[in-house]
């Protein structure tokens, strides 16, 4: 299975859905919380070409973008070949 990353805040309700289009895909990412900010939010805004929103999400360094993103690649079928990778 592919390595799945991503960058949350506490209480956000689009995070939490990518979590769980994910959890309902049996992935279990690792998930660095920047809620207070620090390195890994200066890291994520690196890795995501500038973008500042949460989440964003990253399969075997890929950046899929937030969760509007992920949703979308699931629903055309791009998802499930990307996490069997």
């Amino acid at each position: 299975m592919a390595k799945v990353e991503i960058y949350t805040k506490a209480f956000c309700p689009y995070c939490s859905r990518a979590m769980k289009l994910l959890a309902n895909k049996g992935v279990e990412p690792e998930e660095y919380d920047i809620t207070m900010g620090g390195p890994k939010r200066h890291e994520m805004i690196e890795r995501a070409g500038g973008r500042t929103t949460v989440p964003q999400v990253f399969v075997d360094g890929k950046h899929i973008g937030g969760s509007d993103d992920l949703a979308a690649l699931d629903a055309r079928g791009g998802l499930d070949p990307l996490l069997a990778a």
